[in-house]
């Protein structure tokens, strides 16, 4: 980030961080359009397109359309208070095909509280736990702990869920 915008004042910050999230939202939301307007109809053999649709057919995409069909649009603005999750429910919101202006009116709260929280004390907290964690080499070695233990679970996970499928 620019040290002008996080060194500026707190209204820069956070119009830079609501344009960010603003147009991370929007492009993710119109990949998952895009997915099932084209891609579900002639499915690519390879390259981006292909790894798009891949993507469009993970198991925790159809949890997200499935919550969006559940919860209804309310699930939105409220994905912006995740972490993660956030990115599922707007490829479903775009694979469901919402309408875009509907889809707009609904992230934008989102978007504003992410925004806010990120410009106020989500970057604080954020360096603050690296200053903890860096600043002793119990510190540094728990961190790096804390980090093989997150790759090992993820692995674990991956090699669970491909198991289950090969079954």
């Amino acid at each position: 980030m620019p040290e002008s915008i996080s060194n500026g004042p707190l209204v820069w910050m956070y119009l830079f961080l609501l344009v960010v999230v603003f147009c991370r939202a929007q492009a993710t939301y119109w990949i998952g359009y895009y997915v099932t307007s084209r891609l579900v109809k002639n499915v690519p053999e390879s390259g981006w397109r292909r790894t798009f649709y891949d993507w469009s057919q993970k198991e925790a995409v159809s949890h997200g359309i499935d919550t969006l069909h559940r919860r209804g649009w309310i699930i939105i603005p409220l994905s912006f208070l995740t972490v993660g999750f956030q990115t599922i429910i707007q490829l479903s919101a775009g694979l469901t095909r919402m309408s875009p202006p509907k889809y707009t009116l609904a992230m934008f709260p989102g978007c504003l509280a992410w925004a806010l929280i990120y410009s106020t004390i989500g970057f604080g907290v954020w360096s603050a736990l690296i200053a903890t964690f860096a600043g002793s080499p119990a510190g540094i070695a728990s961190l790096v702990i804390l980090i093989l233990l997150i790759i090992g679970w993820v692995v674990f996970r991956r090699k669970a869920q491909e198991k289950i499928i090969n079954d």
